[in-house]
């Protein structure tokens, strides 16, 4: 039977992308973790990892071994806090990805209730804009601003996301507001990536709009500075523009016209029979905090 303590490091190789960084958050030399490695693939009788002097990677075989192993790990850690009825007693590490943006508005001011809630729980936020890997990025949870398609990842709703169209009184000063949908054509647009179209909702129905921009950024957070600077119209969250719409700095265009209602913000996990008891606490403490009416909604 496999050691535990090989699949515990193998999954600690794969969530840092290195022997080295492994060995020394498990507290062991990189020649035990790299003989450990070894151990577990002649037992299996396959290569589970593509080293190079730079970096490791997953053979297909071991990304399905990698996945198998994260689902049995996480039940074994469940099956143990449910034995002893500590179910509300968390320890260990949560790692959570984020939009950049979202994390330090909406999660970063709040972690700190839920950290004095479970001392013994430490958090690992990543920021981050680009869909990650959750399998093999090692995480416990990814909190996504999306619409969501069918996967093999389990997703549970948090909140409604608005979208609004918006632009500062100055830009409106300057270049007027838009009376219609096909204004749009005529201003300077702020799309948050430049091919994107938006899908919006309005008298007609569902609408694609291709906005055309003179500013090119994979950053939202330049999008909202820009919007707010007086640069343009973009289609901004109301979580992201709220105290810029009640003190006056952005105004809503179009208000007949705001962003695909299937948006939401969501929490995504792996598919697995038993959730971990840290990963539960922390959706429910998020699902609490935003609710149906979200704050900045109110």
């Amino acid at each position: 039977m496999t050691n535990l303590g090989d699949l515990e490091v193998f999954v600690r190789v794969i969530a840092v992308g290195s022997m080295s960084t492994a060995a020394r958050d498990l507290g062991l030399s990189p020649a035990v973790v790299s003989k450990r490695i070894k151990r577990l693939e002649d037992r299996l009788g396959t290569r589970l990892l593509q080293r190079t002097t730079r970096q490791i990677s997953l053979t297909e075989a071991g990304q399905g071994f990698h996945e198998r192993v994260i689902a049995v790990l996480a039940g074994l850690e469940e099956a143990e806090a449910y034995a002893s009825g500590r179910s509300s007693e968390v320890a260990g590490t949560l790692k959570v990805s984020a939009p950049t943006s979202f994390g330090r508005l909406h999660i970063a001011p709040h972690l700190k209730t839920f950290m004095e809630a479970h001392p013994d729980l430490t958090i690992h936020l990543v920021l981050s804009d680009e869909f990650t890997d959750i399998v093999g990025g090692g995480f416990d949870l990814a909190i996504r601003i999306a619409e969501l398609m069918d996967s093999t990842l389990v997703a549970r709703r948090l909140a409604p996301v608005r979208r609004i169209l918006c632009a500062s009184p100055d830009y409106i000063a300057s270049h007027g507001a838009p009376e219609t949908i096909e204004d749009l054509k005529r201003h300077h647009c702020l799309p948050a990536h430049n091919y994107d179209a938006w899908k919006l909702e309005g008298p007609q129905g569902t609408l694609s709009v291709r906005p055309d921009g003179m500013l090119i950024t994979n950053s939202s957070e330049v999008i909202r500075e820009a919007v707010i600077a007086g640069l343009g119209i973009a289609l901004r969250s109301t979580w992201d523009i709220g105290p810029e719409l009640k003190t006056g700095k952005l105004v809503q265009v179009l208000p007949a016209y705001e962003g695909s209602r299937n948006v939401s913000l969501s929490a995504v996990y792996p598919s697995r029979q038993f959730l971990p008891a840290k990963v539960r606490l922390f959706i429910d403490f998020l699902a609490d905090l935003y609710g149906p009416v979200p704050y900045w909604e109110r």
